[in-house]
């Protein structure tokens, strides 16, 4: 209890400027109509590992808010379901949220898919969606009720292409899924790379169902002039990619992104994870940050109270689902309504250290953040070390 009660304080009483610690509230409070939160995340399927720790933070942050008394004597309820993965069935999930549920803000998806099938349901209710994926289709061009609480994939492609150049590698080759994220990510590395001197000098698709990428790795490792790899996958499928690297002997530098970045990803690939170089924010390296890191207060405090909770440490993804609960808290204080027009203006002004990042929301930026927030880590020795 001493730790959650830390875990409170330092994430809604002193990271937060302006905001009340968490405590008991005049009674006078305490008629407020709840705030209606619906969360829609891959709880199982082929992205649960995105989405099992978002929901997992979400009920732990809902629990601790209702249990300390609200939100300035709001409480807050949960209404959460598992799109299993599947952008078709989230979609009718999101529909049920709106509709039935009567919810005033969103969280999900995970995917880049079960949240783009999503988009037009929010953008046509006028209710606010924070979205737990990477795809920059997802916030570029803008809409008007849709928020992002990660780095976009062209971040972290940018965030690579820099660690690439600076070690001096100038010619690449691409490895990416047909799914939305996978295209997302491969449009990015095609954008960013002359941009950043980098040359794709071949590319290879997988879909999500694959079981074997040998033949396109094999490609890959023969494309004349190809310093490194880089998987713009996620799940299985690039656990797969990762293994056949491994079992192929490829000895160029394998990259990957933020999407692959997790402890479940380590123990799904082995060995065969062993050296790569990938993109992710401070979480990941909770225990390594320095003394001076803006992020490390809120990070620490996140970490503890969910290896409290739960009996592990939370993921990049649980975190961002950690940011997506303040944001909502930020929002709510400021507009002091539930209406969700107002949630969504006060949601587009802000401003808070998260443990994925510092975010600057604005009506022209819906995510907040950039590829400075990013940190490069390795997979050494079967953990997480902090590069850079």
């Amino acid at each position: 209890m001493k730790l959650l009660h830390f875990f409170r304080r330092r994430l809604f009483g002193v990271l937060a400027p302006g905001l009340l610690a968490f405590g008991t509230l005049p009674a006078v409070a305490q008629g407020k109509p709840p705030l209606k939160i619906g969360a829609y995340l891959s709880v199982t399927g082929p992205a649960a590992y995105l989405g099992s720790g978002a929901m997992k933070t979400v009920e732990m942050l809902v629990e601790s808010t209702n249990a300390a008394g609200g939100i300035d004597g709001r409480k807050l309820e949960l209404f959460r379901y598992d799109d299993e993965s599947d952008p078709a069935r989230a979609n009718t999930l999101v529909k049920r949220l709106i509709e039935n549920d009567g919810v005033q803000v969103l969280i999900g998806g995970s995917t880049t898919g079960t949240t783009m099938s999503a988009v037009p349901l929010a953008e046509r209710a006028g209710v606010p969606m924070l979205s737990l994926a990477g795809g920059t289709v997802i916030i570029d061009p803008v809409k008007k009720f849709v928020f992002k609480m990660n780095q976009t994939d062209a971040m972290a492609i940018e965030r690579l292409y820099m660690h690439m150049t600076t070690n001096k590698i100038a010619s690449i080759g691409v490895i990416a899924g047909t799914d939305a994220f996978g295209r997302a990510c491969l449009a990015a590395a095609q954008g960013l790379a002359p941009k950043m001197g980098v040359k794709i000098v071949r590319e290879e698709s997988f879909n999500v169902k694959d079981t074997d990428m040998t033949a396109q790795l094999t490609n890959l490792r023969q494309a004349p002039g190809a310093q490194a790899i880089l998987n713009c996958g996620f799940g299985e499928p690039a656990v797969i990619v990762t293994k056949n690297y491994k079992q192929l002997g490829i000895t160029l530098p394998h990259y990957g992104t933020h999407a692959l970045a997790s402890d479940v990803f380590v123990k799904l690939a082995g060995a065969a994870a062993e050296d790569m170089t990938m993109t992710n924010g401070p979480i990941l390296v909770w225990d390594q940050l320095p003394a001076n890191d803006p992020s490390q207060p809120v990070v620490q405090a996140y970490v503890k109270a969910y290896q409290a909770k739960y009996g592990e440490a939370p993921s990049y993804f649980a975190g961002n689902a950690h940011d997506a609960m303040l944001a909502i808290r930020l929002a709510l204080q400021r507009a002091g309504d539930t209406d969700p027009a107002k949630l969504r203006d006060a949601i587009a002004q802000g401003r808070f250290e998260g443990v994925t990042g510092p975010f600057k929301v604005s009506e022209a930026d819906h995510v907040g953040l950039t590829s400075a927030s990013l940190r490069i880590v390795k997979v050494r020795g079967g953990r997480w070390a902090l590069v850079e």
